[in-house]
């Protein structure tokens, strides 16, 4: 059991974390209470290994935060308050007297419709009005936490980006150690699939939405020739079998394609000046490649190589926390083939020193989303200023 972390010295309690490596579902969720309860927690927002007997620990939750809203999701990884962790569950605390949170479940994901995003985002809108926190208009944002082996990310961000408008948003796709085989949101004291949560936040606190990647543009270009968007399939690019022109310019023999390889010669697509990473979850037996992401017939390719990873990181948190004042707590969607490549090229313990140094707690996911864009291979979250000193404890 780690010990308690309290973010704010202005204030008692405007977040607590925590963190537990106990596996025993129950003691877990004991030990996370034990640092986050308080008479003023209105809400729990958590990221767990998928390795735990997730029905129990559902159950354990829900006792011991009984009466306090609590979501969450599995992950490929979880950012704890001593850094990276595996294996473990990572918790925030929210106070209700600093924010008000609405928490809902999508759980039809396929039949998602603009009218079902307006009431889902209407209703939110309505709990966090009921706080009394603060006006809606700046001081309010979305998260998103999606079954990361849907595929329905896309249709899903976009629909909830038109009801949201000006709210910003951001989020993550839920993981599963790197297994591939079943990802879980939590909602209402129980793990789901093939769906999704979403957290709407206002807060009297300054914040700063923000998505950053360090992979730079190459020279080799591919043209999507043959694809299946739906399960977000490429069989050609270039007109031959995909892997094999993904291959050649990743500069690797075909029969060597392997993760390492999707984490540091991921592929982009360019929207205006900047490039979207599309990372590669799997080659197929007949060489078609997978992604995390959505893929087109017709669709360019840039391929990319990584650039500083923790340059680029410490150069949009310190833009970040310049914005907002020392933080209370960043909240992070950290991609999980920016942790593997963290581990490759030797820079984890520094990336995972840095991440405890600025106080941010989030998971290794499978994707990232940010203003309505399922995007790949990047570190998105949010940023969150702690309260005035001068207004003394509430």
């Amino acid at each position: 059991m780690k010990s308690a972390t309290t973010l704010s010295t202005a204030a008692v309690s405007a977040v607590r974390v925590a963190s537990s490596n106990t596996r025993d579902p129950v003691l877990a969720a004991t030990h996370l209470a034990s640092q986050l309860n308080h008479e003023h927690l209105g809400c729990v927002l958590f990221f767990c290994s998928a390795e735990y007997d997730l029905l129990r620990l559902g159950t354990a939750l829900e006792h011991v935060f009984a009466g306090v809203r609590v979501c969450g999701c599995t992950s490929a990884g979880e950012i704890t308050p001593e850094g990276y962790g595996r294996g473990c569950i990572t918790a925030i605390g929210f106070d209700q007297r600093y924010f008000a949170i609405g928490c809902a479940l999508i759980s039809e994901l396929e039949s998602f419709s603009l009218q079902g995003a307006q009431d889902l985002i209407d209703g939110l809108l309505s709990t966090c009005k009921g706080g009394n926190i603060a006006p809606v208009k700046g001081n309010t944002f979305a998260i998103t936490l999606l079954d990361g082996l849907s595929s329905r990310e896309e249709l899903v961000l976009a629909t909830l980006n038109s009801a949201l408008g000006s709210i910003p948003h951001f989020g993550g796709s839920a993981g599963d150690d790197e297994r591939l085989a079943n990802t879980h949101v939590f909602y209402d004291g129980c793990f789901h699939t093939r769906a999704a949560t979403v957290l709407l936040v206002n807060t009297s606190l300054d914040f700063r939405v923000f998505s950053t990647h360090h992979m730079q543009e190459r020279n080799d270009k591919l043209v999507v020739t043959s694809a299946d968007s739906d399960s977000r399939t490429v069989f050609e690019l270039n007109a031959e079998p995909a892997g094999e022109a993904y291959a050649r310019a990743a500069g690797v023999a075909f029969e060597d394609l392997d993760r390492k390889t999707f984490a540091l010669r991921p592929m982009a697509v360019k929207i205006g000046n900047h490039y979207f990473i599309r990372s590669i979850q799997r080659v197929n037996p007949d060489k078609s490649l997978t992604f995390y992401c959505a893929v087109e017939t017709g669709i360019v390719m840039t391929a990319m190589e990584p650039g500083p990873l923790l340059d680029n990181l410490r150069q949009h948190l310190q833009e970040a926390e310049a914005e907002v004042g020392p933080p209370l707590l960043t909240i992070g969607c950290d991609c999980f083939l920016r942790r593997l490549e963290a581990e490759l090229t030797g820079v984890a313990e520094q990336t995972s020193e840095f991440l405890k140094a600025h106080k941010v707690i989030g998971f290794n996911t499978y994707g990232e989303q940010f203003e309505g864009m399922h995007i790949n291979q990047t570190f998105t979250g949010v940023v969150i200023g702690q309260p005035d000193a001068s207004a003394g404890d509430l």
